[in-house]
């Protein structure tokens, strides 16, 4: 029998939707490896200009009809790829800036939740912490949209105040310290556009400079930012996996990558007159579900209760998650709902609702766009929907899997440090006594392109960590680990012994849940805080990033960010670059020589943690361990 997940809760939904007739991402891919193009896989297809699509074969064709060699063209073709991810990073970014406004001005159901880390970023940053709170916030926006935007010709004041001196020096030698991301992007969107950059070593390096962009001008302050507006994460336990949906209740599923109408939803439904309008229909009561990253954002910061309830899984579960029958409302923000749903929705009765003008669905209609200043007012709107739907759909079939697992989450770099005791002394010394062997970010998305949903990154954690190689998991990676039970307190099972007695004295899972794909520039500053530590540069701490299963663009460019800040970054599967050997040497070994970071790949889960284990016990022997 054909195994299409890890999850046996999606195994089961997928014969209950093929058994139904419907549409779904498995059969759908199978269907695409009959027609698949191979130009497009090796990223020697061009189709941007009226002359194309172009295909360059080696012997026929060796260049497109403007003239671009396959080398040009790869390159160009991954720059526009990543350019996406940049800006969906800094989309998102430059709406949390306007929710911290919003809020200051006291315009918005949110408040300031800590406001130590308020005063700790403003300080860091140079603002005047003697304001008060909400003035001090007001003042934080500002610098968050001025660094947006900041011209190219200037140079990130993020970047200069969080990325070690060593590393900032590397990159003004290499002229790709960057200025705000929203710069950069126009410089590279022009750079792509036909007749202009067709130098592959040229973009290689415009792509190092918008992924450091991304990770400082976007990334840092986004994550820190949506801390202080609904508290920093802390460790807790929470369930997640299908089974945490209960059909007496009217379930809304927060969907996407932002947390701000999640939270919202959470706040407006832990009232009791909310609850009770709910029960006036005959439900149990409103359950707040998370569904993907936006479930993630939420469960960092979110103790789980009667209200909010968990999360369900990864990108790949949403329309298993909606063939349940128990969706009264899926709330889709801006990154990540199929365009399906709207069918799904129809057919096993639930409602579609997109909360942003990024996202429409076909079928679907579209009148709630997220504002701040409006938040209260569109959950409430939100929830009164999905009541009015729970009426209709109550009596009818639902199909909820049983599964459910328990997990700890909510670790974020200060609930490491207090984990440790307050100071990272105890991590440094495990490292050093050889504890833990390597510390390994698992960043990863989803994808069905090497094998079953989840399948390579649940094997690639498992063999990291009996090889004594704590893991630090983001994004919809982070869901698969945890659906897949890596996340519990019983996973120490698997661990090695020496990460084993680390997990049991500090009682924690030996894989930590550390949030969404935006937690990348979080994780890169964690490792300069180390590295600052042992006062070396974080290209010789035994650290490594890998994406088992990538899959989308917001992916792309966080890898590049890591391999522009100088750490041996794993991908799979492989990236459509293979075309031009210029370019695979540049990705894999010459890059090395610049940053002092590089991509490897492949895609078995023992071959790819021998290559990263290689790269640790080379670091570890370079600092004498």
């Amino acid at each position: 029998m054909e195994k299409h997940s890890a999850h046996d809760s999606v195994e089961g939904m997928y014969d209950k939707v093929k058994e139904d007739g419907m549409t779904n991402v498995h059969d759908r891919y199978d269907a695409m490896e009959n027609v698949r193009c191979d130009f497009c896989a090796k990223g020697t297809r061009c189709n941007i200009c009226s002359q194309g699509p172009c295909r360059i074969v080696d012997g026929v064709t060796e260049r497109g009809v403007c003239g671009i060699d396959k080398d040009g063209m790869v390159m160009r073709n991954l720059l526009r790829v990543n350019s996406m991810g940049t800006s969906a990073y800094t989309y998102h970014a430059n709406t949390t800036a306007k929710t911290l406004k919003a809020t200051a001005e006291g315009k918005t159901i949110f408040d300031i939740e800590d406001e130590e880390k308020l005063n700790q970023l403003a300080e860091r940053i140079g603002l005047d912490t003697s304001k008060d709170k909400y003035e001090l916030a007001s003042d934080l926006a500002d610098f968050m949209l001025e660094e947006i935007n900041r011209d190219s010709e200037e140079t990130s004041e993020v970047l200069k105040k969080f990325a070690p001196e060593s590393r900032q020096k590397v990159w003004d030698e290499l002229d790709i310290a960057p200025g705000g991301p929203l710069h950069e992007l126009m410089d590279v969107k022009t750079s792509v556009m036909t007749n202009v950059d067709s130098d592959y070593q040229s973009m290689a390096l415009k792509t190092l400079r918008m992924g450091l962009a991304t990770s400082y001008g976007s990334l840092t302050l986004l994550e820190e930012v949506q801390d202080i507006l609904f508290g920093t994460a802390e460790p807790h336990e929470a369930e997640v996996d299908m089974g945490i949906l209960d059909p007496d209740y009217v379930n809304i599923l927060p969907n996407g990558h932002e947390p701000f109408m999640g939270a919202a939803l959470i706040k407006i439904a832990r009232r009791d007159e909310v609850q009770e309008k709910a029960k006036e229909v005959g439900a149990k009561g409103i359950h707040i579900v998370g569904s993907i990253e936006t479930g993630q954002e939420l469960m960092q910061r979110f103790e789980t209760d009667d209200v909010f309830v968990g999360l369900t899984g990864n990108w790949l579960n949403e329309e298993y998650v909606l063939a349940t029958g128990a969706v009264d409302a899926f709330v889709a923000d801006m990154n990540c709902t199929v365009p399906t749903a709207g069918e799904y929705a129809e057919k096993y009765n639930s409602k579609i609702i997109p909360v942003t003008k990024l996202v429409n669905i076909p079928g679907v209609d579209h009148d709630i766009n997220y504002k701040p200043e409006k938040a209260e007012e569109q959950a409430m709107e939100i929830i009164k929907r999905a009541i009015e739907n729970f009426k209709k759909r109550k009596g009818k079939e639902t199909t909820v899997p049983e599964n459910k697992q328990d997990i700890v989450t909510g670790f974020s770099p200060k609930a490491v440090v207090e984990a440790l005791g307050g100071t990272l002394d105890p991590l440094l010394e495990h490292i050093q006594n050889g504890n833990i062997k390597g510390i390994v970010a698992l960043v990863s998305c989803t994808t069905l392109d090497n094998g079953p949903q989840d399948e390579t990154t649940i094997k690639v954690a498992e063999e990291l960590i009996k090889r004594d190689i704590l893991v630090l998991s983001a994004g919809c990676g982070n869901a698969g680990l945890q659906v897949g039970g890596l996340t519990s307190l019983d996973a120490v099972e698997k661990a090695g012994e020496g990460l084993t007695a680390v997990c049991e004295a500090l009682e924690v899972p030996p894989v930590l849940s550390f949030g969404t794909c935006t937690d990348t520039g979080r994780l890169i500053n964690l490792v300069s805080t180390v590295a600052d530590a042992l006062d070396v540069d974080p290209t010789q701490l035994p650290v490594a990033v890998t994406a088992p299963e990538y899959m989308e663009q917001k992916a792309t460019i966080a890898a590049v960010a890591a391999i522009g800040y100088g750490l041996y970054t794993h991908v799979s599967p492989t990236p459509p670059v293979t075309g031009s050997e210029n370019v695979v040497k540049l990705l894999t070994e010459d890059v090395e020589e610049l940053t002092g970071g590089k991509l490897a790949v492949g895609d078995d889960p023992v071959t790819i943690v021998d290559g990263i284990e290689d790269h640790i016990d080379k670091k570890r022997e370079e600092l004498g361990l």
